[in-house]
């Protein structure tokens, strides 16, 4: 059998080429003689970088050292070079909500992103891939461009001041690559009201109602001030990052899975498989709308090739194809308890692929 394993990472837990690895060696506990081949996946959130990585023959990580966290702390700044000049950046990796000491939703920034993608254009990237997801911050991108030469009077754009600003400069700010910029996202949301940045990803990032009220004011302050569309699919993403880098750069946002799936060709593989297995940290019920989960079903169901998923936790019902649930192992239920399954996450996705194998290698 041809066997097709395409997760995307476990947040928090392991990257996506780990996982993938994990549930091959179970799998192949069980069926030694099959072909399997392994696509790690993304969305434009955390992994984007590793599975472009992965993706993509010749491509070169550039460390640029530290840079400005999401709390204002040093972290680490990385890129990838791929050939042709362009230039990947993951959010997620300098500014993203796990970075965080304590949750801060008024002053959390995207500083970071701007000062990698600075140092990506001065080693003369042409084009430029920015992974948006996962971000602490609400600051409609504002820290990243101000690293990139965006001036304001009145408030400081680095420490998500945009409340108080009076006025925006461009001026000085880097011209974008001449490729463009394209943004890769798994949210359509627009910047503002009730399925804006705020409303809808503030509260995970520690944000009261009030908060929410006040960011959502200063977004559209910064939107008045910045210009372009904030009702635009997707602006609303990353914080509004999605939106800063539209209105100022004249940023492309395009649905993240989908780019990574035509990347790593993993539509062909696919075509050309018996089995698909997939998953995530946690499947619930909005994995089957739009996500990377949700997208990957439906490039199986196109070619009618058996689909597993393999998830930290399950809180929905499966979802099904054809009036048939698709089959689906939670490593909480495989390991008894969320502890025991992020203490040794790499031997629970080894039973997942060994059940898998059973479940589905008699080509059910």
């Amino acid at each position: 059998m041809k066997v097709v394993i395409a997760p995307d990472s476990f947040k928090g837990s392991m990257a996506a080429l780990d996982v993938a690895e994990a549930i091959a060696t179970g799998w192949t506990s069980v069926r030694p003689g099959d072909s399997i081949s392994l696509i790690p996946q993304a969305d434009g959130g955390e992994g984007t970088l590793d599975a472009i990585e992965a993706a993509v023959p010749g491509s070169i990580r550039h460390d640029v050292g530290a840079v400005t966290g999401p709390d204002g702390r040093p972290t680490p700044g990385v890129w990838l070079e791929l050939p042709g000049g362009i230039a990947v950046v993951e959010l997620a990796q300098m500014s993203g909500l796990p970075l965080m000491h304590a949750l801060d939703p008024l002053r959390a920034t995207t500083y970071g992103l701007g000062e990698v993608i600075r140092s990506a254009l001065s080693s003369g990237a042409r084009q430029l891939l920015v992974g948006l997801g996962g971000s602490a911050s609400t600051d409609g991108g504002a820290g990243a461009l101000a690293a990139l030469g965006l001036t304001a009077q009145g408030g400081d754009l680095r420490t998500n001041q945009l409340a108080r600003i009076t006025a925006i400069d461009r001026s000085a700010m880097l011209a974008p690559p001449p490729g463009g910029v394209i943004l890769l996202t798994d949210v359509s949301a627009p910047l503002l009201g009730a399925t804006g940045a705020a409303a809808v990803f503030g509260p995970q990032k520690g944000a009261t109602p009030e908060n929410i009220a006040a960011l959502d004011a200063a977004l559209c302050r910064f939107a008045d001030l910045l210009g372009g569309d904030p009702t635009l699919p997707g602006t609303g993403a990353a914080g509004g990052t999605g939106y800063g880098f539209a209105a100022a750069w004249g940023a492309r946002i395009e649905p993240g899975a989908d780019y990574l799936a035509t990347l790593s060709r993993l539509p062909d593989a696919v075509a050309d498989a018996d089995v698909l297995l997939t998953g995530e940290g946690r499947f619930d019920a909005t994995s089957g709308t739009g996500k990377l989960v949700g997208q990957l079903i439906g490039i199986a169901g196109e070619h009618d090739v058996s689909v597993g998923i393999i998830a930290g936790q399950v809180s929905a019902e499966p979802l099904s194809r054809n009036g048939a649930a698709l089959w689906s192992a939670s490593l909480v239920d495989l390991a008894g308890s969320v502890d025991a399954a992020m203490a040794d996450t790499a031997r629970w996705l080894e039973t997942a692929g060994a059940a898998a194998a059973r479940a589905l290698g008699d080509g059910r």
